[in-house]
């Protein structure tokens, strides 16, 4: 069965984004760059929120960018053929490799689950990793962790009532500081 896996940036202090909507903060270096490329080449579908699929949106035309280095190129062809599943109630249609979710997040995943195929079930987007957790269908939370202190704004972490044990399985530190920790949850 295919795992579902929420990996994202995050400040120190927990959150994807600041107070006032900035996430500049989160750009990568050169080194933490080269692990996303490598990590997006083990999903087989990205599963996004309305912000999210908006704010990747860029990634369907910067290869028109004549400047772009190797590297982003790189990303580039693995990202705009990935198949994404966008969830949102305010949207009609999307673009590129996408399509809008038809129905519940749970639903959906149990669909994605039962298809042949090969590769991670990955969220992105905080609101809809929210909903995930909530029905218990994250199997592992990937952060990406930024030495900075935001303050607030909104958190990586689902606010809940509910507990969830994780064992970790996973720790890298990278040269410009950022630490990635990968938490597998127990059953």
């Amino acid at each position: 069965m295919r795992d579902v896996t929420y990996s994202m940036s995050v400040s120190l202090d927990g959150y994807i984004v600041g107070p006032d909507g900035d996430f500049d903060w989160t750009e990568p270096g050169d080194d933490v760059f080269r692990f996303w490329i490598d990590e997006i080449r083990g999903v087989g579908v990205h599963l996004l929120g309305r912000r999210l699929y908006e704010t990747m949106l860029y990634w369907e035309t910067a290869d028109q960018d004549p400047s772009i280095d190797a590297p982003t190129r790189e990303w580039i062809s693995l990202w705009n053929p990935l198949p994404k599943v966008v969830f949102s109630t305010t949207l009609s249609t999307v673009q590129g490799n996408a399509r809008l979710a038809s129905g519940d997040l749970a639903e959906e995943i149990a669909r994605l689950r039962a298809e042949p195929g090969e590769g991670e079930i990955a969220i992105g987007g905080a609101t809809l990793a929210a909903q995930a957790a909530e029905a218990g269908l994250i199997d592992e939370y990937r952060t990406m962790v930024y030495p900075v202190l935001v303050g607030g704004g909104i958190p990586y972490f689902p606010r809940s009532e509910r507990r969830v044990d994780l064992e970790l399985v996973e720790t890298r530190t990278f040269n410009s500081r950022v630490v990635y920790l990968r938490h597998r949850v127990t059953r």
